[in-house]
């Protein structure tokens, strides 16, 4: 749990620091709002595309060796990153990144459900989320210091190094997992995309994730140039808004795990939705606001979006069969990926930036992230419903 918690913590790192550097990047590349979208969903596409052709591998392969493989290229795609002189090479960094990153995030709930059940899983989700805040206790502050003292290359650089060490650690520490491979046929890798592709329940499944992830790549690759421009946010403020926010939740990630493990998982990710919706639009429609109420409104959206990624990915986890596994995590994973692309894509068409610095239109962002957030508690709902049918568990009625 520790190796894949730090492991995490670098692949969210590498996608989350992008965004925040965007008061930086910008006007040092010249680029504009839609420029930055296309370099954040360059990533998303990449790894929805790598994660896809990789998908009828995964269930062959010891999953240790298949990390290995993965994360090399990872740290290569990021190092290259942080040698970037033009957007044109940022851009391909980031694809490079994008191809090898994409897949990682697959393999690691893979290793999670080989090895947790799911009565306890939603525990390990959460400790492993602490990867996310943690990005935003560490990661992102000293990332940012980083690129005020240098440059915004620098973040880069950082994440390749712990990225070494982390490297160390797995081949040191993290035992063969490759149980799966004695209980599946050896099937053709293509025959297994296309079969584990087109069943009818992962199908469902897959349309929730698609939605799932539409939230955070609209209103993430926008969120600090929003603050610093619309709030009236200093930038020498940013790295302890990141701190404040990473450390609640960091607190709250495995109260929450432990929480959708004992009270319901779909309850936890129904209660998580309806907070994301009120204060995603409520935020989207701030004006000029102190760094506090910043601060607290923060705190309390991350503790909705770190409430529904924990219980929707245990829910996931238990949809495919162990055979399965590693490609239905790996397919799921590309359909996040990909339609978080698409979102991080629309959403640089949507918002424009004045002449002034303010970014217009963020307020529609809000809304569209509203109506999605919906339309998945009643997608999850179905997943719920297929995954306590499975477990031949009578499902308990929200009220």
């Amino acid at each position: 749990m520790a190796i894949l918690t730090i492991l995490q913590f670098t692949l969210i790192l590498d996608f989350m620091v992008l965004s925040p550097l965007g008061p930086f990047l910008m006007p040092d590349l010249n680029i504009t709002p839609q420029q930055f979208g296309m370099a954040v969903s360059a990533y998303a596409f990449s790894a929805g595309l790598s994660g896809i052709l990789a998908a009828g591998f995964a269930d062959k392969y010891d999953r240790k060796k298949l990390l290995i493989f993965f994360y090399s290229g990872f740290i290569v795609g990021t190092l290259f990153c942080g040698l970037a002189t033009s957007y044109s090479l940022l851009l391909m960094a980031r694809i490079v990144t994008g191809i090898f990153g994409g897949v990682i995030g697959s393999i690691t709930l893979a290793i999670i459900t080989d090895l947790f059940r799911l009565e306890v899983r939603g525990r390990v989700m959460g400790f492993v989320q602490m990867a996310f805040a943690s990005s935003q206790v560490l990661g992102l502050p000293i990332g940012l210091y980083f690129a005020n003292l240098w440059d915004w290359h620098s973040p880069f650089i950082m994440i390749v190094i712990v990225s070494l060490v982390v490297m160390g650690a797995i081949i040191m520490y993290l035992k063969p997992i490759d149980a799966h491979v004695k209980t599946k046929s050896d099937r053709n890798a293509f025959v297994h995309l296309a079969k584990t592709a087109s069943n009818s329940v992962y199908l469902k499944t897959f349309a929730a994730t698609a939605l799932l992830a539409t939230g955070g790549f609209m209103m993430m690759p926008f969120g600090t140039v929003f603050g610093v421009n619309n709030l009236k946010i200093s930038p020498a403020s940013l790295p302890l808004l990141y701190t404040v926010t990473g450390l609640c939740s960091m607190v709250i990630g495995p109260l929450i795990g432990k929480f959708s493990d004992s009270w319901g998982k779909y309850r936890t990710f129904f209660v998580g939705s309806l907070v994301t919706i009120v204060i995603v639009v409520i935020y989207c429609n701030l004006g000029v606001t102190p760094l506090w109420l910043v601060m607290v409104m923060n705190v309390i959206m991350f503790a909705g979006i770190t409430a529904r990624m924990i219980s929707s990915q245990a829910l996931l986890s238990a949809v495919p069969e162990q055979s399965d596994r590693g490609a239905f995590m790996s397919i799921n994973s590309s359909v996040q990926q990909i339609s978080g692309g698409v979102a991080a894509y629309a959403a640089g068409l949507i918002v424009v930036q004045s002449p002034s610095g303010e970014l217009l239109h963020y307020d529609i962002l809000g809304y569209v992230v509203a109506i999605t957030t919906f339309i998945t508690i009643v997608l999850i709902w179905f997943v719920n419903q297929r995954v306590m049918k499975k477990l031949a568990i009578v499902p308990v009625p929200l009220h």
